[in-house]
């Protein structure tokens, strides 16, 4: 997993959530590495190197960008987006999109399991799945 400590109210509640979620579907916390990244922009740069060490069987990526007063939120979201795709594109690995983009606090912790469920655990879900999607097509 690749989590962004900017945010980490949020960012460690989706940890937990997925570190769960990956728990109950067999996989145990030894076979699960984080890598702690400054903030969501980060995120795909360590993301692509994580999956192209073939260590991994998927790459999870969490963060959370909040919508503020600036554009620097559309710049965040949209590349911290395209780059974890180009990530999982480039490398083959499944390369999970688990970055919250909400307009306020309240949004994001709902999302990090307060009210909506747990974003971070349904990153877990997406992980297995493509996982064995690909294991099935013989990705």
């Amino acid at each position: 997993m690749v989590a962004s400590r900017f945010n980490a109210m949020v960012t460690e509640a989706m940890l937990s959530g997925c570190r769960d979620a990956l728990a109950r579907h067999g996989v145990p916390d030894e076979r699960v590495d984080v890598a702690w990244v400054p903030g969501s922009f980060e995120i795909p740069l360590t993301a692509r190197k994580l999956a192209e060490t073939g260590r991994y069987a998927a790459v999870i990526c969490l963060g959370c960008v909040i919508r503020g007063e600036t554009t620097h939120y559309d710049h965040v979201a949209g590349q911290a987006a395209a780059g974890v795709m180009q990530a999982g594109l480039a490398t083959g690995i499944p390369v999970i999109f688990g970055i919250l983009t909400t307009e306020t606090v309240e949004q994001a912790l709902n999302r990090a399991g307060l009210k909506s469920g747990n974003k971070g655990a349904d990153a877990a879900l997406a992980a297995i799945e493509m996982v064995n999607l690909l294991a099935r097509i013989g990705g």
